[in-house]
């Protein structure tokens, strides 16, 4: 019977000495990475910091630059002649608020008369463009009519014409019915538009057909289909036509001018530059004018946003 012995090697000093010095030096290793880790960290979260305090500093700037104009407008029309002529400009009605200027306008024109020819010629118009660019655009993507692609191309052709080319035909055609100085002359050569027909049939081109098909299966009709399925599901892109085609109109100022010969008839855009006399300038006189006919745009604008980027964004996501 043997019996097993064991060999030990015998373990030099210095070996176990280098052995416990590499042991120390990798827990230093691994305690500066940590250090210089949370350095990096920290000025990585300082960067951060720094970055969003710069961006919204750069916002406020610019918030302030958009804003300012607007609201010098609205208290210019308040201030009396002293403030407005002060150097340096006063920012706020230092003299008390006074509501002379809007009074001596509506004096000098026919304000709200021409408030009104503005806002009722514009309304008519985005009404009517908005009902033309549905139907059109419900005929020639769901009603598939024949030659749905070559009518489409004559009205994207109309986007290639310039408005100051058919300036002149309209304002003859106009001329030759008899329209001229009256409230459908501001109208009738807008009632239809080829951008808001480009705009509707790309929106409706989205358009889930499975809907369609199973409302046809149905037995709904065309008038059906277009009030329960198409009206419903295109608000966002009737929303962005409606405010833009508002906006464009409200600012129009050269056809107005053109068609319209009494104050009576004139639009508020031909009635602020009415307000302007070389004689005895009043900037109060024209900030009150311009607050007039820029509210129903701020008030389209503020309220109608939240459309206007549905609208524009619809169909780039699925």
């Amino acid at each position: 019977m043997s019996v097993a012995t064991t060999t030990q090697i015998p373990v030099k000093p210095k070996a176990v000495k280098a052995i416990g010095q590499a042991g120390r030096n990798a827990k230093e290793a691994r305690a500066e990475q940590a250090e210089a880790s949370g350095v990096s960290a920290n000025f990585s979260h300082a960067k951060y910091v720094a970055s969003k305090i710069f961006g919204l500093l750069v916002l406020v700037l610019l918030g302030v630059i958009v804003i300012f104009p607007v609201y010098y407008s609205f208290a210019g029309t308040l201030m009396q002649q002293q403030d407005i002529a002060a150097y340096p400009p006063a920012i706020w009605p230092k003299h008390g608020i006074t509501w002379g200027n809007l009074t001596t306008a509506a004096q000098i024109i026919p304000l709200f008369r021409q408030y009104l020819n503005s806002f009722g010629s514009t309304l008519i118009i985005t009404v009517a463009q908005v009902l033309t660019s549905t139907l059109v655009a419900y005929a020639l993507v769901v009603l598939k009519v024949r030659g749905a692609s070559v009518w489409f191309t004559l009205f994207i052709g109309t986007m290639m014409i310039p408005g100051e080319s058919v300036i002149i035909p309209n304002y003859l055609t106009i001329s030759s019915l008899g329209l001229r100085n009256t409230f459908l002359a501001l109208i009738l050569p807008y009632l239809a538009s080829g951008f808001g027909i480009f705009m509707m049939y790309s929106f409706m081109k989205q358009f889930p057909m499975e809907l369609v098909e199973a409302a046809r299966i149905d037995g709904a009709s065309n008038l059906r289909l277009l009030w329960s399925i198409v009206l419903p599901l295109s608000r966002p892109a009737i929303a962005s036509l409606a405010i833009y085609t508002f906006l464009t109109h409200w600012n129009g100022f050269f056809w107005p001018l053109l068609v319209t010969e009494t104050p009576e008839m004139q639009t508020i855009q031909i009635g602020i530059t009415q307000l302007q006399s070389p004689d005895n300038f009043n900037p109060g006189l024209v900030m009150a004018g311009a607050v007039l006919a820029v509210i129903p745009t701020l008030l389209i604008v503020i309220l109608g946003q939240r459309q206007i980027v549905r609208g524009l964004t619809a169909g780039s996501t699925k």
